[in-house]
């Protein structure tokens, strides 16, 4: 009777083992590793036009990005002074396989909110489209990021329209790929 239960019991443990070993955890395809231009600690600087969005002016700010969810996700932090003062965000980036296309989620700590789709055009640029929420109405926006070919900065140019056919620059800017300030 011992021979039978220590032998099941040797039966069950290779096959579970045989199971775990099939049952692995899902890998990101390689689509997703085009958002992987954006890794690292960026500071930025640019100037924003006034609009129902807000004041214009100048403005400085940083970013952190890193892989998140298995390498999946992109997780974006923004810190940045401005003329209406200082603001943080956090922008979530991931790939829609189904369409193709790249997804993205921005939430600022004044409650305004984009979200919306991108598309590399080739290796250095990306053109992105979706809504934005702020200061209780809602815009289209648009625009395009183009990195300089040694993929250490790059430009940003967002637009924004109330109809879809007058468009608005909200703001132009660069960022550069810089080391992260020491923790205090």
């Amino acid at each position: 009777m011992k021979r039978i239960s220590v032998l099941l019991l040797v039966l069950m443990v290779c096959f579970a083992t045989a199971m775990q070993a099939q049952v692995q955890a899902p890998k990101p395809g390689p689509e997703v590793k085009k958002l992987s231009v954006y890794l690292g600690h960026w500071t930025y600087e640019g100037e924003s036009k006034p609009g129902p969005w807000g004041p214009g002016g100048k403005f400085t700010g940083e970013r952190d990005v890193r892989w998140i969810l298995r390498g999946f996700c992109l997780e974006t932090r923004v810190r940045e002074k401005g003329p209406a003062g200082e603001s943080q965000s956090i922008e979530i980036d991931g790939y829609d396989p189904v369409n193709k296309t790249f997804t993205w989620a921005v939430y600022v700590d004044n409650g305004e909110m984009a979200s919306g789709v991108a598309t590399f055009s080739s290796g250095t640029t990306e053109t992105y489209s979706g809504k934005s929420v702020g200061g209780g109405k809602q815009y289209l926006i648009r625009g395009t990021d183009v990195f300089a070919p040694d993929l250490l900065s790059f430009t940003e140019k967002d637009e924004a329209s109330t109809d879809g056919k007058t468009w608005m620059t909200v703001w132009e800017y660069k960022a550069t790929k810089a080391q992260p300030a020491p923790k205090k």
